[in-house]
């Protein structure tokens, strides 16, 4: 029996094991499938959006990581992040009620930014564990005509990107080895970097939504573990389609850049959430980006929905889907596919 690493399952393993439990009840709009970010149930007039996600890589504001990366899943849908619960797994022997203070803080503080409130859970010490786990669980809801859904998705369509790549990857690695980053890059550096958590930021749920505002938007998706390559691999496959990327156009942070080359890590790799992909018709681009850059969030065109590019499987494995064509310099490149995080070489 093989061995899996730390991380996603492999999506091959995942993929049998969502076929295998068919969905009967007729009220589930979308259940389980990779790529897709959060189940959508019948509500009557409206849909309810379910989504839980833990938090296992940070452990400083690991409380507001929980509620952020959820709601991201649940504004990709389209809907408006609405509830919150929490499943607090605190480590035995390490636990004090300075530790438990502050994860509730850093919850209370994120639903209050987001306009959710939290409204159950579970907190325990668990055996085994060398630092804290969050699993959070949101609910949103949406108007059945606003839903996002990947099935809308065309040939021709445009990819945009927001913000840029990384960009949590770059703050927990800061974060978690500012000492070590200080020495070769200064404090100052080491400050920046962190504070990229809130500035871009690793929220989505501002843009995703007024993006929704403004075009019959055909799909989102916020890249998370295993960076932007995984997140696009995620859509060709969620979509059964290929993928024209233009490298040159995905916007990478300074810090990132610099982070990346110390550890010797592939930015398109690593963690992701703060970046948003936006699936659109050619002739919403326009409305998308100018909503965005008028609310100052960078955002760009890096690429188009196409037919399967069978012939082009990532470095490392093929997906079923077919496969994206990734260009670079004018020159066509194999888009990686990485099993593992690029951070778990670092954290």
């Amino acid at each position: 029996m093989r061995k899996f690493p730390v991380g996603k399952l492999p999506p091959d393993l995942l993929e049998k094991l969502l076929k295998s439990y068919p969905i009967t009840d007729p009220r589930i709009v979308i259940g389980p499938k990779i790529g897709e970010d959060a189940t959508v149930i019948d509500f009557g007039e409206r849909y309810l959006v379910a989504k839980t996600d833990p938090v296992t890589f940070a452990t400083q504001e690991i409380g507001w990581y929980a509620v952020n990366v959820n709601a991201n899943d649940i504004a990709t849908m389209g809907a408006t992040p609405k509830w919150f619960l929490a499943s607090v797994l605190l480590p035995e022997g390490k636990t004090d009620e300075a530790l438990v203070k502050g994860i509730f803080q850093d919850i209370t503080r994120a639903v209050d930014e987001l306009g959710v409130t939290l409204c159950g859970g579970h907190t325990e010490i668990t055996y085994g564990l060398d630092r804290p786990i969050v699993v959070g669980h949101m609910l949103g809801e949406v108007e059945k005509e606003k839903l996002v859904v990947s099935t809308n998705v065309e040939v021709g369509d445009d990819i945009i990107l927001t913000k840029g790549i990384a960009i949590e990857g770059t703050a927990l690695i800061a974060l978690e080895r500012g000492e070590e980053l200080s020495r070769d890059y200064g404090w100052e550096f080491v400050k920046q970097a962190q504070r990229l958590l809130h500035d871009p930021g690793i929220s989505v749920v501002k843009e995703a939504l007024l993006a929704n505002s403004v075009a019959k938007v055909h799909a989102m998706h916020d890249p998370t573990e295993g960076g932007l390559a995984t997140g696009l691999w995620e859509i060709a496959k969620l979509v059964d389609k290929g993928l024209t990327v233009n490298l040159d156009a995905v916007y990478c942070l300074k810090e990132t850049r610099m982070v990346c080359e110390k550890y010797n890590l592939e930015p398109l790799g690593l963690i992701a959430s703060g970046s948003l992909l936006v699936v659109c018709k050619p002739s919403d681009s326009a409305r998308v980006l100018d909503i965005l850059r008028k609310n100052n969030i960078n955002c760009e065109i890096i690429g188009s929905i196409t037919t399967p590019h069978p012939t082009l499987p990532p470095e490392g494995g093929g997906r079923e889907s077919g496969g994206i064509k990734a260009i670079k310099k004018g020159k066509v490149v194999s888009l990686p596919l990485f099993k593992v995080d690029e951070i778990t070489k670092v954290l």
